[in-house]
């Protein structure tokens, strides 16, 4: 969903089996899973030395230009360029 999980940030540390609570309203995406739960785990480390520093490419791009997922992971570069409506047709 965002650059910050392969880098090993909080979304790293989500397991298969985990709930997710998104509030859209309020622009908010959480895990359900204890603090002290989720203090023990740690990133997977091929996932991090895999995505966190892509020299180029597509992995590159999203890395330096995809927005988190509360502000929408878009492309930080298209934001604005073509309005607010998304039609049905965009994806």
């Amino acid at each position: 969903v965002a650059p910050e999980a392969a880098a090993g940030g909080p979304l790293a540390l989500v397991r298969t089996g985990d709930v997710i609570v998104l509030d859209v309203e309020a622009r908010r995406i959480e895990v359900d899973v204890p603090a002290d739960e989720l203090a023990r785990r740690t990133p997977d480390k091929a996932t991090v030395d895999g995505y966190a520093a892509p020299r180029r490419g597509w992995e590159r791009l999203y890395v330096d230009h995809v927005t988190q997922a509360d502000t929408g992971a878009d492309l930080d570069f298209l934001i604005g360029s073509s309005g607010s409506e998304v039609s049905r047709e965009s994806h």
